[in-house]
């Protein structure tokens, strides 16, 4: 059983993806289930979490509609307004729209130029409304939001949380630090997991193993394997390198550091966590 915890599908027209311009290059356009198919195949991946990738809850429904219609999409992570007034019943009305597949929500906080904006009371009801609903929280963060990432979830011990691309460490420039530093207080202070993904998006064109491999062992040695997902963040990979080219990188990078754990990290792991009731591509 291998899972792909971290992908994206989506649609052009739908006009609600204000990162996504023409100069994204070869990411400005469609991608659907059909496209990612024959990569899933390849590589063995039998199921998908399908992650938001526009701040609205028209995307999320949209994702709803695209998990009712693909099989291998067993969860999907959606968007709601965190500082909305009436964020608790917007959250309900996802719940109960996503039929059982909505499994987190992720707002994009590394598009937020405060760096303490995860310290906002003003969000305090949409956190209590995730642990009420049994929901995940997706950290989409850069080091700078970390600090606060850590103090949030210190005071909802019970809140299920996941960071995504281990951060967003600056690999291109070899920086190691304050993010590291900043990761090992996460994960020494809290119960949350870390997404062994997107990480060829923040190294250099061309990076190999040995630029990831210093950021994936202190993920590793920070988090333990029994708290990494693996994911692919395809189709925004696709700018950096193929499907099965960052699959084999990141393979080899746990058969290094943690050869026992690969059904956990490309798998297990992920069930637990999302509680997905896996199906087949």
């Amino acid at each position: 059983m291998r899972i792909d915890a971290h992908q994206h599908y989506w649609q052009l027209r739908r006009g609600d993806y204000g990162w996504l311009t023409p100069a994204q290059g070869t990411l400005y356009r469609d991608f659907m289930p059909a496209d990612l198919a024959a990569d899933c195949a390849g590589c063995a991946v039998t199921a998908t979490v399908l992650v938001q990738a526009a701040p609205s809850e028209a995307e999320t429904r949209f994702l709803f509609e695209i998990a009712r219609q693909s099989p291998c999409v067993a969860g999907v992570v959606g968007w709601v307004d965190f500082e909305a007034s009436d964020v608790r019943r917007r959250i309900e009305r996802l719940v109960r729209d996503g039929a059982g597949k909505l499994k987190g929500l992720r707002p994009m906080v590394q598009d937020i130029d405060d760096p303490l904006w995860l310290d906002r009371a003003s969000l305090d009801a949409a956190f209590e409304a995730l642990i009420e609903q049994g929901l995940r929280f997706d950290a989409l963060v850069k080091p700078q939001h970390l600090d606060a990432l850590t103090r949030r979830l210190r005071r909802y011990p019970k809140l299920q949380a996941v960071l995504d691309h281990c951060g967003k460490p600056d690999i291109a420039q070899g920086t190691l630090e304050p993010w590291g530093g900043r990761i090992d207080a996460l994960a020494r202070g809290t119960t949350a997991c870390c997404k062994l993904s997107g990480l060829l998006s923040e190294a250099a064109a061309g990076a190999d193993i040995e630029q990831l491999m210093p950021f994936v062992r202190r993920a590793f040695d920070a988090f333990g394997a029994e708290r990494i997902l693996w994911g692919s963040d395809w189709p925004v990979l696709t700018a950096r390198g193929t499907y099965a080219y960052w699959l084999q990188m990141a393979l080899e990078c746990v058969k290094r550091l943690a050869p026992d754990a690969e059904a956990d990290v490309f798998g297990g792991n992920a069930v637990r966590f999302y509680d997905l009731a896996v199906g087949h591509c």
